[in-house]
């Protein structure tokens, strides 16, 4: 028995049939989809008797959801007043980035050293995507990929500790990054930059990538704190 997410509601053929863990799963899907494209604003107070009637499911899913969330470092979870969605400040982020970017930059330098052939190949291919999706105008699809770029880059630098430094501090600004995007010369700019380190990959060019990977961090920075879609405290 399956269960999907239609219009915005779960739907299933038999109530209850599915496996509570997986509900959770499904009602976090659809959740993070709504925190990202900004239907539930940065700093807003999550309203349950709302999300679980647009859900169509009972509190103890979407709270397991919400738990998730917090995991990622999209939602708060405060005692005794519910959960809102997470909005780090500008100080916070402005600390955040640099770190980033020297992660994600050294990553870069080492998965040019490192990577397999079969991997920059992914690389290249999610590059594509990356463009296929700016050309439909699909945001989410977009961001979905470009998060994969950056995590495959992560992986074939084959260097534990940094991609667990990494996943620490990015959980922190995760709802900021795709608040980046939301011009479309900013999204185009970002994809040009993903389409060169795409190709400073390929050619296994170890400093261009490191450059290039770090550039765009701070670019992504400075797109975020324009947007001003952060928190003034």
């Amino acid at each position: 028995m399956t269960e999907s997410i239609s219009n915005g509601r779960l739907t299933t053929p038999e109530a209850g049939m599915l496996a509570r863990p997986a509900l959770a799963v499904q009602v976090a899907d659809a959740l993070r989809e709504l925190i990202l494209e900004g239907t539930i604003q940065g700093g807003e107070k999550i309203r349950e008797k709302e999300l679980t009637e647009r859900f169509g499911v009972s509190r103890t899913p979407l709270r397991e959801a919400m738990k998730i969330l917090a995991a990622e470092g999209l939602v708060e979870l405060i005692p005794n007043r519910g959960a809102i969605i997470s909005q780090p400040s500008a100080a916070e982020l402005a600390d955040a980035f640099p770190v980033l970017a020297a992660l994600e930059a050294m990553a870069g330098e080492q998965a040019a050293e490192r990577a397999t052939e079969v991997e920059m190949a992914e690389i290249s291919r999610l590059t594509d995507r990356l463009r296929a999706s700016l050309e439909a105008n699909d945001r989410p699809g977009y961001f979905e990929i470009n998060q994969a770029i950056h995590n495959a880059i992560l992986a074939a630098s084959r260097n534990e500790t940094l991609i667990r430094t990494h996943a620490t501090i990015a959980r922190l600004v995760h709802r900021a990054r795709y608040q980046a995007n939301l011009t479309r010369s900013r999204w185009e700019q970002a994809l040009s930059e993903h389409e060169k380190i795409a190709a400073a990959l390929n050619a296994r060019d170890t400093d261009q990538v490191g450059r290039l990977l770090k550039a765009h961090m701070m670019a992504k920075l400075t797109a975020i704190l324009k947007a001003g879609q952060v928190s003034p405290r």
